[in-house]
């Protein structure tokens, strides 16, 4: 924001008046007033540049009593605020003596009594001052933060209080004739513009072991830090590192911590969190939000040290959202740790000996944060070792428990309710990375216990007021949703060990019962938690029985009925968004995973309809169902028994199934932009399936394991889906078509055809390339042919002209009767090891005089050295 913005936007604020043009810039002499104007508080003669000059003279003798008295006379005519016309001589007279106090210790009292002034209310003349004056103003109060670097607490802490009064402005004492005050926003305005609170940053460095300096800067900052401009500024100079590593620094008080950590807050909500988090994810850092959290926790007992302990709890959670920063390195996870479990499971280190919650609200608060935690956390792979050390599975199971009778609990039942939720919650997160642990402590058995509870007639009344319980008011729908949201994420594993151990104690035959109840259940009220929980039994019974024929049996007709009865559900519902989207994409899924592959299953869903509701679901033309059920369609058609079912089918106006299958077909071409004419006809016949997408689509390199956009094409669009449908219909005396249908049919008959014609014209370049080889190696006029072709396709892609004097080298070898790109560069295979007699056992080679034979080199019994002996060699 510039100047002239963040003046006119503090302008805005101010009543009445119109802004006029911007004045020239006048002699800040103020006017000889009358005694009555002086009464009703008008300014007193004063010419500031004289002061100025007074202030830069150095070589009189009593001049430092006259500037001293000068200085004085000023601060007694500003008594009731600093004019914006004289603001800049003002600070510059400010800054003149902050400059001669090291050498002339008396100028502290005036710099300050000039401070003093700067809190009182700043004084506008006309409506445009605001605007005119913004820069000087702006540059004034920037010169504040300057001025921290004087070693000198008095005037540090006034800095920071005149700081402090920006925010809480005051009227002016007395009503000064033809001024009035300027917007209550205009200084923190300037201050921003200025870019203050970066300097009051930076001043932290100076005040190490100054404990009263420190808390007044940091108040100040506490101001400043509601600016999101001023949260930038303070970020830019590390702000939350410089601060968040001194938390911990001795302070009687408690505001060095207080303030400190609302800081921290507002500056993780008002500037890019992701540069604040990343500061604060450092060891140093986090040693001290570790040391002040574990301070907090065991001697914190006032309501004020529970907050402040929450709240360092929730700006460690944050970071801990970052995997680089040193968590467990610091110690911090595994104290985080123990923390959250120490109430369910015994410990015996000195941390929580003698320690316990109560059911205060920040306590509650604090155990919810800590389960929180826990979920965060666990996504660090290293984490886990922790976890299994700190028995997180044994202590959250503890709340996997139906409710016990006349058992004294710490917690009222509206909190442990929700600590249940919570935990089961956090259960479904941390179970899967940790299943050995899950399967010692009998996961499986305790949940599906659970569940059977939750499904009981138990008196039980659910208070359903926190995030977890929404939709459970009065009943056990949340604490049974969570139940089947743990094990869903258990089964998805496909870890066998633990989806046999569900199986062998009756998961399926219990989550259909479950399923019935709900049906039974249902109501307007809960509609939407009952649609949830009817999904996940689906698809946690969809992953028990994926690749099982066995398990599949066990599903059977009970499972099937179910599933017949979510097929009926009134298609208007699936617009509602309450659910019924998801619970039909669960039941699709089911019968994909649940009845087909078991013969008996599927011809009970044959026998009762099924294949009659499935073209039902694609006659809505739902186009995120159309692939799945298709999907589901050509499976079934293995079954001889399903054609008939297929085609008795009769939808809106006695269509027919192969008639809606040809329409999706033409509607699917016309989204993907293939061209036809307007009888359906193919209009290009090189490329009958090519759409505009493959068109536009560029040539990519793809990795080895990533499907190709042929594969893509096919797995994606429903056509592959809908010849594979058709096909197992014959194409032949398919009822109910029109002449265009008649057209359609026989593009999609020889769809086949049409895919792999790419592959047929490779096969046939290749073909023809062998062929010209042939024709070349086996006849001497056909190889010269192709040689002066070859010479002449070499001479057409030459530059027809040379640069003067240039040298030209032939790349080709004169004469050489071959068509294949040669050079003068031989490759040489080496020789066979039949010729040689084996690998070469002597590496001396050198020295050796090699046998004189004809022909090849052959294995002799003897050689003789140069060396040894002069005779001839016998040939």
């Amino acid at each position: 924001m510039s100047v002239a913005e963040a003046a006119a936007t503090a302008e805005v604020q101010e009543p009445g008046g119109t802004l006029r043009s911007s004045s020239p810039r006048h002699i800040p002499v103020v006017g000889v007033v009358t005694e009555d104007e002086e009464a009703q508080g008008a300014f007193k003669t004063m010419d500031l540049n004289r002061v100025i000059n007074l202030l830069e003279e150095t070589d009189k003798d009593d001049l430092e009593e006259k500037q001293l008295k000068a200085v004085k006379k000023l601060v007694q005519c500003y008594q009731n605020g600093l004019p914006l016309r004289d603001l800049a001589q003002i600070f510059k007279i400010l800054n003149l003596c902050a400059e001669k106090i090291e050498n002339q210790p008396h100028f502290i009292e005036s710099a300050f009594n000039i401070l003093k002034l700067c809190g009182l209310p700043f004084l506008k003349k006309k409506v445009s001052d605001e605007i005119t004056y913004a820069e000087d103003t702006a540059n004034s109060i920037a010169l504040l933060g300057e001025l921290m670097k004087i070693p000198n607490s008095e005037l540090r802490i006034q800095i920071c209080k005149c700081i402090v009064d920006f925010y809480h402005a005051e009227p002016p004492k007395k009503h000064i004739t033809g001024y009035q005050q300027a917007s209550s926003s205009y200084k923190i305005k300037m201050a921003e513009v200025g870019g203050l609170a970066k300097t009051m940053v930076q001043s932290l460095a100076l005040l190490e072991n100054q404990l009263v300096e420190k808390l007044w800067v940091l108040k100040a900052l506490q101001h400043l830090s509601t600016s999101e401009v001023n949260c930038t500024l303070m970020m830019k100079a590390q702000a939350a590192s410089g601060i968040c590593a001194h938390l911990n620094d001795p302070d009687p008080s408690g505001q060095l911590l207080f303030r400190s950590s609302e800081i921290l807050w507002n500056l993780l909500e008002k500037s890019p969190k992701e540069e604040i988090i990343q500061q604060l994810s450092n060891l140093e850092c986090l040693l001290a939000l570790k040391e002040v959290f574990k301070t907090l926790f065991m001697r914190g007992f006032s309501h004020y040290d529970r907050q402040l302990r929450n709240d360092i709890l929730v700006i460690t959670t944050i970071i801990a959202q970052n995997p680089g920063a040193p968590m467990i390195e610091c110690g911090f996870t595994k104290d985080l740790i123990l923390f959250a479990t120490f109430n369910e499971v015994k410990s015996q280190n000195p941390l929580v000996k003698g320690l316990k919650l109560s059911n205060s609200y920040e306590d509650f608060e604090l155990k919810k944060l800590l389960f929180n935690i826990i979920v965060i956390l666990c996504k660090d792979l290293p984490t886990i070792q922790l976890l299994i050390d700190g028995k997180v599975i044994l202590a959250l199971f503890t709340y996997v428990k139906k409710p016990e009778k006349n058992k004294i609990i710490e917690w009222s039942a509206a909190q442990y309710e929700e600590l249940q939720l919570h935990a089961i919650a956090t259960l479904s997160s941390v179970a899967p990375l940790l299943t050995e642990e899950y399967m010692l402590c009998q996961g499986n058995a305790q949940v599906l216990a659970f569940l059977e509870w939750c499904e009981s007639e138990d008196s039980f009344f659910s208070h359903g007021n926190s995030f977890h319980g929404t939709g459970g008011r009065g009943n056990k729908f949340a604490q049974m949703r969570y139940s089947l949201r743990l094990l869903r994420a258990m089964v998805y594993l496909e870890d066998e060990t633990i989806n046999s151990d569900l199986c062998e104690k009756g998961t399926i035959q219990q989550l259909i019962g479950v399923f019935k109840n709900t049906i039974s259940k249902s109501n307007d009220k809960e509609e939407a938690i009952i649609l949830e929980i009817q999904s996940d039994i689906l698809l946690v019974l969809s992953g028990l029985c994926e690749h099982h024929i066995p398990r599949k049996e066990i599903f059977g007709t009970e499972g099937v009925d179910i599933i017949l009865r979510v097929m009926k559900i009134d298609p208007t519902k699936l617009q509602t968004g309450l659910g019924y989207n998801v619970l039909l994409f669960s039941t699709l899924d089911s019968i994909w995973c649940c009845i087909l592959g078991c013969y008996p299953s599927e011809d009970y869903f044959l026998e009762k309809e099924g294949i009659f509701l499935l073209l039902d679901l694609l006659a809505l033309n739902q186009k995120k169902f159309c692939n799945l059920i298709l999907g589901i369609m050509v499976e079934f058609c293995d079954n001889p028994k399903t054609t008939a079912h297929v085609n008795a089918w009769r939808g809106k106006k006695d269509q027919t199934a192969a008639s809606l299958l040809i329409k999706l077909w033409r509607k699917e071409e016309k989204e993907l932009g293939v061209k036809r004419d307007k009888h359906g006809m193919i209009i290009d016949t090189k490329k009958p399936l090519f759409t505009s997408f493959q068109e536009e689509q560029k040539i990519m390199p793809l990795p080895a394991n990533c499907p190709t956009l042929a594969v893509m094409d096919v797995a994606e669009n429903i056509r592959a889906k809908i010849y594979a449908v058709l096909g197992k219909l014959d194409f032949e005396n398919l009822p109910g078509l029109s002449a265009e249908d008649f057209v359609t049919l026989c593009i999609i008959h020889r769809y086949l055809d049409f895919k792999i014609q790419a592959t047929h014209k490779q096969r046939e370049l290749a073909n023809k390339s062998w062929e010209n080889f042939l024709a070349r190696t086996s006849n001497a006029k056909t190889l010269k042919k192709a040689k002066r072709l070859q010479e002449k396709a070499i001479e057409s892609s030459r530059y027809s002209e040379h640069p003067p004097n240039a040298v030209f080298h032939r790349t080709d070898i004169k004469g050489l009767n071959t068509t294949v790109p040669s050079g003068r560069v031989v490759t040489v295979e080496s020789t066979p090891a039949r010729l040689l007699g084996g690998p070469l056992t002597d590496t001396d080679i050198a020295l050796k005089k090699l046998p004189i034979r004809g022909g090849a080199l052959q294995k002799v019994k003897a050689v003789k050295t140069v060396n040894e002996s002069k005779k001839s060699v016998p040939t």
